[in-house]
């Protein structure tokens, strides 16, 4: 195998020869193929709980150059390996307690997005200016990935990398589609640099213009994200309160805790009674309200009275409204439900998971699934009941808004606690089933990139830890180890503008995924006519 110039304006590609295939020939073969998974790799290095989001860059530069001028068969499998690289790693902690077949079958389906994703990339990489409908077909193929199958799978989502990065401030310009739209770009514009630096053989005109459209490339989103910072902002609105989070921690690790729920709840109050300790004797300040974990109560409180006792208890120590994390069963139907318990009136208000986990909350498909694994079956032995609500809890001065766990990787379910009033987010969760993986710092990086999203402090308490508060800014101001008991006490801005993410919403993922029909149906267009006018 030899490698052919191409004439100026075509992809860079590897072809065949005439003479006899060598070893270093079917070794060159590989390398795009190696390339592409090595490159998904180092995408999965950028993502917490590592702080080189900058990886992102090189790693879709490499992307980009496989894909370039590649055929469809070929850009579907180099995708489909950029994707394994990616996920399997990323996602491993899906199979911590559950085995790795649901953890492969999980990468296995997702991978196949970025695939097609890789097919239009390949298919766009001869237009011009294609770094802006490459970048473009990525958002598509993540706003595809977070609502299907079963209401979607956002996890992966490059913005999510990205809480420590200089692109961060984007995602109060845009949401999470701007902020992964402007990393793809500059990647695909790095590429395109190194690759003009390389090939001497273009001139004039076409040179400058691809020059050009490479430099502002990873210009313009550099400038933007810089521009963007005025939006990020900690200052309070509309005063400050006090909060608490309590982390009382779990009997041991994995799936079987749940089998302990008594002792969760008791260790939950158990904390919230020394919190209220150090606030009589002066070592820590009043809270407003406390802000329990998803699953501190899997004993429904208003079915057992001796669960609503603990409760009870807790909240009159502390003296303050406690938002308690529970398993409700109403009507015949089962509610991952956080619950106002206000320690003079008792529960006031609820709030019901309305994106609800497949496979762990409920499960699609449940006959064919009992009949290829009875085991799963039994783990889920009845489904989770979605609600139908935002969820914001007054609590003292403040409105708090509810994000459960899960809930946190979608945009909708967290933008529409904000649009609904809420001046701070709580994000609820339960990572004890998921041990001491990478899982727990994911979600807090999703934490801090939501934060900036909707210029809201966030607060996450977590059966198991990791739990923290973040400041509208992003920044983590304080967190507990993981498997500890602890508590968590500050005072945090309350604020109630919005960002302009927050007010359009949908309308920028909307945008670029019309950018990246476009940018496809040209392709398709062109190349229909070079197979009809071959010699044009």
């Amino acid at each position: 195998m030899t490698v052919t110039a191409t004439s100026v304006g075509q992809p860079d590609q590897l072809e065949p020869s005439t003479a006899p295939a060598t070893r270093g020939g079917r070794l060159l073969r590989l390398v795009p193929a190696a390339a592409a998974a090595l490159s998904g790799v180092l995408l999965y290095v950028s993502f917490p709980p590592r702080t080189l989001w900058w990886l992102a860059l090189p790693a879709f530069a490499v992307f980009g150059w496989v894909l370039r001028g590649r055929g469809w068969k070929a850009a579907f499998g180099l995708g489909y390996l950029f994707g394994l690289g990616f996920l399997l790693p990323l996602l491993v902690w899906t199979g911590v307690e559950v085995g790795p077949g649901p953890w492969l079958a999980l990468v296995a389906i997702e991978a196949v997005f970025i695939a097609l994703v890789g097919v239009g990339i390949a298919a766009v990489s001869r237009l011009p200016a294609w770094p802006v409908w490459a970048a473009a077909l990525w958002t598509a193929g993540e706003a595809a990935r977070a609502r299907a199958p079963f209401g979607g799978f956002p996890w992966g989502k490059i913005a999510f990398g990205q809480a420590d990065g200089v692109f961060l401030p984007l995602a109060a310009l845009g949401g999470t589609p701007v902020l992964g739209f402007a990393v793809v770009l500059c990647g695909f514009g790095l590429y395109e640099i190194v690759r003009l630096v390389l090939d001497r053989r273009r001139s004039g005109e076409v040179r400058r213009s691809a020059a050009a459209v490479a430099l502002l490339s990873m210009a313009v989103p550099v400038v933007a994200a810089v521009a963007a910072r005025t939006l990020v902002s900690d200052k309070a609105e509309d005063g400050t309160a006090t909060v608490a989070l309590v982390q009382g921690n779990v009997p041991r690790l994995g799936l079987e805790f749940n089998a302990q729920r008594r002792a969760v709840l008791d260790y939950h109050a158990r904390e919230t009674e020394r919190l209220a300790a150090e606030v009589a004797a002066g070592k820590e300040p009043r809270p407003d309200f406390v802000l329990w974990p998803e699953n501190s109560s899997d004993i429904d409180p208003f079915a057992n009275a001796d669960a609503a006792v603990v409760i009870d208890r807790a909240a009159k120590a502390i003296g303050v409204p406690i938002s308690v994390g529970g398993v409700v069963e109403r009507h015949g139907k089962l509610y991952n439900e956080q619950i106002l318990w206000d320690p003079v009136e008792g529960p006031t208000q609820t709030y019901d998971k309305r994106q609800v986990q497949p496979f762990g909350e409920y499960l699609p498909m449940r006959s064919l699934i009992g009949a290829i694994n009875s085991d799963w079956t039994s783990m889920v032995r009845k489904d989770f009941s979605r609600g139908t609500k935002p969820g914001v809890f007054a609590m003292d001065r403040a409105k708090v808004g509810l994000v459960t766990c899960y809930e946190a990787a979608f945009d909708w379910a967290v933008r529409s606690e904000v649009t609904d009033g809420a001046q701070l987010i709580s994000v609820p969760s339960n990572n004890a089933t998921f041990d001491r993986s990478e899982m727990t710092y994911q979600q807090l990086a999703m934490s801090r990139v939501r934060a900036v999203e909707h210029s809201r402090t966030v607060t996450v308490p977590v059966t198991s830890g990791v739990s923290a508060i973040i400041m509208p800014d992003g920044k983590i101001t304080q967190k507990t180890g993981m498997f500890v008991a602890d508590s968590l006490v500050q005072k945090v801005p309350l604020r109630s503008s919005e960002t302009p993410a927050t007010k359009l919403g949908i309308l920028p993922e909307m945008l670029l995924v019309l950018v990246a029909a476009g940018g496809l149906g040209w392709a398709v267009a062109a190349g229909v006519r070079t197979r009809r006018n071959p010699a044009s």
